[in-house]
């Protein structure tokens, strides 16, 4: 693929959004740690500085890739939640169900959990302050998203409920990274069942840690 210079503003958008689709789409074939400029650029068709002209380094990129993923997410969950808590059951109960339908989602973000989990070591490094202020401004708007449809269903959770919305989002990118083993530690696990206790499957282990964490901010409510 390769492209003739963008002149006009609706050129140059496009050209922007076909930098982010592509690197989305690489986030599909591989882990955050293997998209690398070069090759995002490549697969583009624009050398390495056209591609800097419109996001100032790969982070940059991954930001933008971020607050995509985490807003597609946002709009799906509200319907999940709908048909996943029973409003008409206790709050303790409730609160399991939130931790259930949370998990679930959250297990099939992978893309949107990578990202989060390289967050603090990739993504906030090599970027400048613009950039992550206005990340960091996005993401609040998102957590209170989540916030509020926490709040709707467990309204007893009160101002806990933001807690639980970021510590679910922190503990599910690392568990994610946690619950995808390398070629190593698979084979590790195969080869003495004792230590197989080690290996978590995502989604049972993120329920079973947001329903104790809305359980213990119930009881402190």
């Amino acid at each position: 693929m390769t492209f003739q210079r963008a002149r006009s503003k609706e050129q140059r958008e496009i050209r922007r959004q076909t930098i982010l689709d592509t690197a989305a789409a690489m986030l599909d074939e591989m882990p955050v740690a293997d998209l690398s400029l070069n090759e995002l650029s490549r697969r583009v068709g624009l050398a390495k500085s056209n591609v800097l002209r419109y996001f100032e380094s790969r982070e940059a990129v991954l930001f933008e890739l971020l607050e995509r993923a985490m807003a597609r997410w946002l709009v799906e969950l509200p319907d999940e939640l709908a048909k996943g808590v029973d409003p008409h059951l206790s709050a303790r109960e409730r609160g399991d169900q939130m931790a259930a339908v949370l998990s679930a989602s959250l297990a099939r973000q992978t893309v949107l959990l990578d990202l989060i989990n390289a967050q603090p070591n990739v993504l906030e490094h090599n970027v400048s302050v613009d950039v992550v202020v206005r990340h960091k401004r996005t993401a609040i708007a998102g957590l209170a998203t989540m916030t509020d449809l926490i709040r709707q269903y467990v309204p007893e959770l009160g101002d806990g409920a933001r807690t639980v919305a970021m510590m679910t989002m922190i503990l599910a990118g690392a568990l994610s990274s946690y619950c995808r083993p390398s070629a190593s530690a698979a084979a590790a696990y195969e080869a003495d069942p004792a230590v197989s206790v080690l290996r978590l499957d995502l989604r049972t282990t993120l329920e079973h840690a947001t329903a104790t964490l809305i359980a213990g901010t119930l009881a402190r409510a």
